[in-house]
């Protein structure tokens, strides 16, 4: 096993390790936080099977714009606490709500990839009083996800391949800690030729930080196994709630996990969706320049003050896991 060391990479960024939730984060944090500043802080959410270091491009680029920057490890990977329990997707807002709390700050842009992206389109719903606007990349509304009959149209066929495996019990984390099953997923969906070698290692060697596996595919079973029970049919009724913050979506032409073509999503918000031309599932990596500008864009043109929502009704507690 790999000690999560592994995973506190140097670069233009400090690591930092905050509490929140009643567990606690690490965060590579970039860019300095401003008393009253009007450029926000900017947190980024990685999907599956990354780690913080997902964000190693936008960081230093949205630093050098302005920004306060922090890419979090979600609850159960990187080098974050990895508890038995709280791998749904309430829970992991909350831990966002929390970090943006703990980093100083009274609310946040929430940008999240894949599954991370799920995290992000569920802030304005879960936790609004902490969202100021939503980028999710590679990331479909969950709404749209999450009917059987929307799902079979949506998802490719190595998606539904690699979702169904992961609700098998101990095998996928064997594949993911002794195999090579995280290496496959990131070249099945991203554009042909990526990941490069170096890239795939490092996603590799996360994978065998103690439980993070575990943790990541507990992640995956509750999106699946939550969707006929109570615990997730209320998560999707507090996303009917329409989006009242501005939202980007990016969207990899050469996603091989989700196809382009089912990836808009209306939202009734200011919506701004775009195509990253040649990128596939993991746009940021595999198009980090074309993402840096598209995100600069949007930040800039943000409201420089926030509006204020009313919580909608949702749960107070979240499920536990699957």
């Amino acid at each position: 096993m790999t000690d999560q060391s592994a995973v506190l990479l140097d670069g233009p960024w400090r690591h930092r390790f905050v509490a929140a939730n009643g567990a606690r984060f690490h965060v590579a944090e970039a860019g300095a936080a401003t008393e009253g500043a009007a450029n926000p802080l900017v947190v980024l959410l990685h999907g599956f099977p990354q780690h913080w270091w997902a964000w190693r491009a936008q960081l230093p680029a949205l630093a050098a714009a302005g920004y306060h920057v922090a890419a979090m490890d979600l609850r159960g990977t990187g080098a974050s606490d990895k508890p038995p329990r709280g791998y749904d997707v309430p829970t992991l807002a909350r831990d966002v709500a929390g970090v943006i709390r703990s980093l100083g700050a009274q609310d946040a842009v929430v940008v999240g990839h894949g599954i991370g992206g799920a995290v992000a389109w569920s802030m304005p719903a879960l936790a609004p009083r902490v969202t100021r606007a939503v980028a999710a990349l590679a990331a479909p509304h969950p709404l749209r996800l999450h009917t059987a009959a929307l799902a079979r149209t949506t998802l490719r066929g190595s998606a539904l391949r690699r979702l169904a495996f992961v609700q098998l019990p101990w095998f996928p984390e064997r594949r993911m800690t002794r195999g090579d099953l995280t290496t496959r997923v990131l070249r099945e969906w991203a554009a042909p030729g990526w990941p490069p070698p170096e890239v795939a290692e490092q996603y590799r060697v996360a994978a065998q930080v103690p439980f993070a596996a575990h943790s990541q595919a507990e992640a995956l079973r509750w999106l699946v196994r939550s969707t006929p029970r109570v615990d997730g049919r209320r998560w999707l009724a507090a996303l009917r709630v329409p989006v009242e913050v501005p939202v980007l979506q990016l969207h990899g032409s050469r996603d091989r996990c989700l196809p382009l073509g089912a990836a808009r999503t209306p939202v009734g918000a200011p919506h701004r969706f775009e195509v990253v031309e040649g990128a596939g599932h993991y746009l940021a990596e595999e198009a980090p320049e074309r993402v840096n500008d598209l995100l600069r864009d949007w930040l800039d043109g943000l409201p420089a003050t926030p509006s204020r929502l009313s919580p909608p009704q949702a749960p107070e507690q979240g499920p536990d896991q699957a």
